[in-house]
């Protein structure tokens, strides 16, 4: 999709039905949104709840974020042609999606923002799973600063279903929490072992955000980083 298609019906529907819909269904407290560089690449790095997870995010951040998400999605006649239109990329999750990876990085050299889940898929309750290496993968080939931005109570909001919660007067708590963005060594070459410790450092970044029954598979990384400050 061309981007001057894409830009203005991004932000003429972020600022108008989209962000109506999330402050209806949650009622959303942010931190840190001091940390969001204004312009630059970046790749905005999230635990992921639920479906609503996006939209919540793209609704409080000041920025455009190119969201990845799974191929499946644009496969559903109606809502794929919104994904293209909202400029997000289709990545065949759980494998090594290099098409997607590359698109990805032509979105970090046109110095946008570009929105992942470095778990692949969303867990539906409190407690981070293992990620996959694709987001540090990305880091390490750009050198783009990681936003970490940690995500909490939106597992209550189950979408689609929940958008008509607003006609039952109902919102969600939901807490985000943006962290300072950092960058990662790039090194001369690339090797397992490296983008395994810079998952796992951008993992720890995330959950060092979230309250402990949020931080699951990272709950010792952050036990042992808040050991080592004392």
């Amino acid at each position: 999709m061309p981007e001057w298609v894409v830009a203005p019906w991004y932000w003429a529907n972020i600022h108008t039905w989209a962000t109506a819909l999330v402050h209806l269904n949650a009622r959303v407290q942010v931190q840190g949104l001091e940390h969001v560089p204004r312009r630059g690449p970046l790749i905005v790095a999230s635990n992921h709840l639920s479906l609503a997870d996006p939209p919540i995010i793209t609704a409080v951040v000041p920025r455009r974020i190119v969201w990845m998400a799974k191929k499946e999605l644009f496969d559903i006649p109606g809502l794929g042609l919104a994904f293209h239109l909202f400029g997000c990329l289709p990545v065949r999750r759980f494998e090594a999606d290099l098409g997607a990876l590359r698109e990805a990085r032509r979105v970090l050299e046109r110095g946008l923002a570009l929105g992942m889940f470095p778990e692949g898929t969303r867990s539906g309750r409190p407690g981070m799973n293992r990620a996959w290496p694709g987001t540090a993968l990305l880091a390490l080939q750009t050198g783009a600063p990681v936003l970490p931005v940690g995500i909490m109570g939106s597992e209550h909001i189950r979408l689609p279903g929940d958008i008509v919660a607003f006609l039952r007067l109902r919102r969600y708590p939901v807490r985000v929490v943006i962290g300072r963005p950092f960058t990662l060594p790039r090194p001369e070459r690339l090797r397992t072992a490296q983008v395994e410790r810079a998952t796992e450092a951008i993992m720890a970044r995330i959950a060092g955000l979230l309250d402990p029954p949020y931080r699951g598979v990272y709950a010792r990384v952050v036990a042992e980083a808040m050991e080592g400050k004392e």
